[in-house]
């Protein structure tokens, strides 16, 4: 096939499963464009996009600003190493520290490359700063995570699909159930060489799994009471996605480690951020740690443009609104629904439950009738649907998906 030839959706698909790993199960549809809450399939059909990229593309597609950002810094510099200062780094991480009130940032590409540099950064402060002997630094994890997928981080997930026959595994986790305070304090208190906690403040992957009200500020506070490091992995829900500006702020706390990806960059470039005060960050010291991309030049301009976007547009407050509208929309059709049974989340972060097995295909066919009915989401978990649309979206759009979303799901009703 000529690179010159308009490919079609079946043609496109074809193509990655002929040649790409199969290490992704997508809904079959194409995507050629995206402006705003819109995405177009490459035979023009034009959808609602409500997974946003995992929560990436907070900004909506394309934002004129952050695309701005990219392309002048794209036409000036676009890489150095770290082996040399560029004059954009530094500003970057001026902005970025006080932005999110902490005295340093670490910058990463990816979520999971910041994931593996909290766990270094704990482990290191642990043995350096709270006198844990080396290699025997315990970090607690809750079930039910997702952090990513890389072998340390598989090592502590319970799924048997992402760890199953990529051992060994790496030592030095504690798991425990998620939004149970009273585990937690077991963990704590069971060992001397306990260094962190790290958690989602709400678990996505899971399900859009909520913690009770109180939880997450009461976990800060017996970390604080033990010197355990409080460790926020906000890749997902961080950056305005559930009405806050980051997720741990609807209680009021600051993470001793806080682990940024996905919208700090609005979806245009690969860009994370692990941010630390001195007390924690200074451990690192040069050669322990690094990235040849992470802190490029078009990545700090990029980051800048997309939390400038969120600042300026009042994105959280948007979330915080629209996600209320939608749970109340939703909550009054799943009261006389057998095919759903509830709805769940914070800001434009949420979940439908469908009544179903997990192993069942049911959640899957609703999503396949969603992207016929012009809406885009996905399963997880089998039986449950996340919705999490571009923050730019207007009421009049939110409640057009509201509709589109209750009559797909009338369709499915026994």
């Amino acid at each position: 096939m000529s690179v010159l030839e308009k490919v079609t959706s079946a043609d496109a698909i074809a193509l990655e499963d002929k040649y790409g790993a199969h290490n992704y199960h997508p809904l079959p549809v194409v995507l050629s464009r995206g402006e705003g809450v819109y995405v177009w399939d490459v035979e023009g059909k034009k959808y609602y996009d409500f997974l946003s990229a995992y929560s990436a593309v907070n900004q909506g597609h394309c934002h004129p600003k952050i695309v701005g950002a990219m392309i002048e810094q794209a036409q000036t510099l676009t890489l150095t190493s770290r082996a040399f200062y560029n004059d954009k780094l530094g500003v970057y991480e001026e902005y970025v520290t006080k932005y999110f009130g902490f005295d340093k940032v670490l910058p990463m590409n990816t979520g999971a490359e910041a994931v593996e540099t909290a766990l270094k950064l704990c482990r290191k402060w642990a043995y350096e700063k709270k006198g844990i002997h080396e290699n025997e630094a315990q970090i607690i994890v809750c079930e039910g995570n997702f952090h990513g997928r890389t072998t340390t981080i598989i090592s502590f997930s319970n799924d048997e699909n992402a760890r199953k026959n990529f051992g060994p595994y790496t030592a030095g986790f504690i798991k425990i159930p998620y939004d149970d305070i009273d585990a937690l304090e077991r963990a704590i208190q069971s060992s001397k060489n306990i260094a962190g906690f790290l958690v989602e403040p709400i678990q996505g992957e899971a399900g859009v799994y909520v913690p009770s009200e109180g939880y997450l500020a009461k976990a800060k506070s017996l970390c604080k009471d033990n010197n355990v490091l409080f460790i926020a992995d906000e890749v997902q829900t961080g950056i305005a996605r559930t009405g806050k500006l980051l997720a741990v702020h609807h209680e009021n706390i600051q993470p001793d480690i806080l682990i940024l990806g996905k919208a700090i960059s609005g979806g245009a470039y690969p860009v994370s951020a692990v941010l630390a005060n001195d007390t924690v960050m200074n451990v690192i010291k040069p050669g322990q740690h690094g990235s040849t991309f992470g802190g490029n030049p078009v990545a700090a301009a990029v980051a800048i443009a997309a939390l400038e976007v969120v600042k300026d547009e009042n994105l959280a407050d948007n979330a915080e609104r629209l996600g209320k509208i939608f749970r109340a929309e939703l909550a009054k059709y799943i009261e006389t629904s057998n095919v759903a049974t509830l709805v769940r989340g914070k800001g434009l972060l949420n979940a439908v439950v469908i009544n179903d097995t997990e192993e069942s295909d049911t959640a899957w066919n609703i999503c396949m009738a969603l992207r016929d009915n012009g809406l885009l989401a996905k399963p997880t978990h089998g039986n449950i649907i996340r919705f999490a649309p571009p923050l730019v979206m207007n009421e009049e759009q939110l409640l057009d998906c509201v509709s589109i979303i209750i009559k797909t799901l009338k369709q499915f009703e026994k």
